[in-house]
């Protein structure tokens, strides 16, 4: 199941910024549901636009090469595997 969270930023939209695009892999435990939480957090922080998924079937989260979660993509990119990043992480690879 994919649940999509949309975050705007009017100053980033005015400047013409382009929205992120971030995704969380993993099939709901405590751990998957604390980095998502500490995405959005970090999202609202760095007041940015983003789109973030949460992605549970175990086969779109093979499909990234994953092995163990939670993980996080940016922009289509695997940053993280395996821990559960904080705000202040996550913060450095969308700045």
């Amino acid at each position: 199941m994919i649940v999509g969270y949309v975050f705007n930023a009017v100053m980033q939209r005015q400047r013409g910024g382009m929205a992120k695009s971030i995704q969380i892999l993993g099939t709901g435990c405590p751990k998957c549901k604390q980095l998502l939480a500490n995405a959005e957090a970090a999202v609202k922080a760095l007041g940015i636009e983003a789109t973030i998924e949460k992605v549970e079937k175990i086969q779109d989260i093979m499909r990234f090469g994953v092995m163990t979660t939670p993980a996080l993509v940016v922009d289509g990119t695997v940053k993280s595997a395996g821990r559960t990043l904080s705000e202040d992480d996550i913060k450095r690879f969308l700045a």
